[in-house]
């Protein structure tokens, strides 16, 4: 799976992850759902984290298409409101 940052990079993670990955964008959907602000900023940054943690940066000028593009660090809850589904970032 292929995993953009916007405005950072692009990552390959091991399907291995997917499973962690999607319960980042569970808690992050819970916490916006909630309107929870503090929630939000907290796991939306570990979603990140756990991105760039575990995947592997590609090169620059890599014409991978990505499987999820995710917001930048700095989204805000409010901004966050209008680009999230009711079934989170990750694609069923």
């Amino acid at each position: 799976m292929i995993v953009r940052i916007a405005g950072d990079n692009q990552f390959r993670l091991d399907a291995t992850h997917e499973a962690r990955l999607t319960e980042l964008d569970g808690a992050v959907l819970h916490a916006l759902e909630g309107g929870d602000e503090q929630a939000f900023d907290s796991t939306f940054a570990t979603l990140l984290d756990f991105v760039r943690a575990t995947g592997t940066p590609l090169a620059d000028d890599a014409l991978d298409s990505s499987d999820l593009i995710l917001p930048p660090d700095d989204t805000s809850l409010a901004e966050a409101v209008g680009n999230f589904t009711g079934e989170g970032w990750l694609p069923e």
